[in-house]
């Protein structure tokens, strides 16, 4: 008898496509491949509904916490549940999952039709049924006119879209997403990003989605968790993990930064550095007054004036002039310190090599994070990265 859900925990369906949607809970995770921990007694909520992106580069767990999600491997200690069942020890085909890999593994000598009815097949779904889902799953992703082609004859974002179909006809609680952009060009990833977002806001479906790609992440995620070594080095919305990083690590893994490191001055608001006293908000932890900390200055919230002009800063002298289309990118020498500024070409100073300017920000724009072996005024210690140490 096939199992069923009951009425009590049922998932709630997805707006007007009768696609169920739930929740998945991972409650003190832990993953070893001999000695080597690949998940670190991890804990994380994923809500019914949810876009959620496991974010880091790789070794830091994502794609491992993934599979144990879809199945494929097993904890050796805590729980997973989706849709509020816990599914520790039940095959993948056996949960209200399905996955969508890098890889799209269609197969060459069917049509697109029958590939994304494959699954059903195996089920032994009645054929009226099958041609009915089938072509709801293509029209889903607006492939429909494509039903009756090899998928060798479409191109690379279209396949991508097949196998989403493929994922979807089996009408999965949860969507597990394995880089499946990354074999994309530029310009290809960045249409199927907007694509699928767009795909999960209208099916109201949680979405899981594995990526190193932090741009990916932005754009598409209502959380993003950002791992590191196993563990969530923070777990928030994009514009807080952009604007806000709790953590050295979180700041240099997500966009770019211009760090400056320094000594904590008396009152514990501010570094003193080779550039002058920067001010700033803390990350997840203060330092206490003369422990070494760094901190963090988004190219993007740095303005250029005259040098000399007032304002919170330094001044320096303009080594490079970038322009990158919607954005001129000039890197500042100052003294020992190279500042990378971004900012809006139509609205950019013109500056030119060798200028003397001043780079200006203002101080709740500035990040200050512990440095390896500081003294805290709290009790856990943020390490560094490698290329940040003293």
């Amino acid at each position: 008898m096939a199992d069923t859900v009951p009425a009590a925990t049922a998932p709630d369906p997805g707006p007007a496509t009768g696609i169920p949607t739930g929740g998945v809970e991972i409650i003190g995770v832990t993953k070893r491949y001999g000695d080597a921990v690949a998940v670190d007694d991890l804990t994380l909520s994923i809500q019914p509904g949810e876009f959620l992106s496991l974010l880091g580069p790789s070794g830091c767990g994502k794609t491992t916490t993934l599979r144990m999600i879809a199945g494929f491997e097993h904890p050796d200690a805590g729980d997973i549940s989706i849709s509020d069942r816990s599914v520790l020890g039940l095959p993948p085909h056996r949960r209200e999952v399905n996955t969508v890999f890098q890889a799209y593994a269609l197969f060459p000598h069917m049509t697109v039709a029958e590939n994304v009815a494959y699954g059903l097949q195996q089920r032994r779904v009645p054929k009226a049924e099958q041609r009915q889902r089938v072509a709801e799953a293509l029209d889903m992703v607006q492939l429909r006119r494509f039903a009756d082609r090899k998928p060798t004859m479409l191109s690379g974002g279209q396949q991508q879209r097949i196998a989403l179909s493929r994922a979807l006809i089996n009408r999965p609680s949860v969507l597990l997403l394995d880089e499946p952009l990354a074999a994309l060009d530029r310009q290809l990833r960045e249409e199927m990003q907007v694509e699928l977002k767009l795909l999960q806001a209208r099916l109201g479906m949680t979405f899981v989605f594995v990526t190193h790609d932090q741009g990916e992440a932005l754009s598409m995620s209502d959380r993003i968790a950002v791992m590191r070594e196993g563990r969530i080095e923070q777990l928030d919305a994009p514009e807080s993990i952009y604007a806000a990083p709790a953590s050295a690590y979180v700041a240099s893994f997500i966009g770019q930064q211009n760090f400056v490191q320094g000594t904590v001055t008396a009152d514990g608001g501010a570094i003193d550095t080779e550039i002058g006293t920067v001010a700033g908000e803390w990350g997840a932890d203060a330092v206490a007054a003369g422990g070494s900390a760094v901190a963090a200055i988004r190219p993007e919230f740095i303005r250029l004036e005259t040098a000399g002009s007032p304002g919170v800063g330094v001044d320096g002298r303009v080594l490079s002039v970038s322009y990158l289309g919607e954005t001129l990118q000039v890197v500042v020498g100052a003294g020992d310190q190279t500042l990378l500024v971004r900012t809006p070409a139509p609205t950019a100073p013109a500056v030119a090599v060798d200028d003397d300017v001043r780079c200006v920000w203002q101080p709740s724009a500035v990040r200050l994070f512990a440095a390896e072996g500081a003294p805290l005024a709290s009790t856990h210690v943020i390490t560094l990265p490698d290329r940040l140490r003293a």
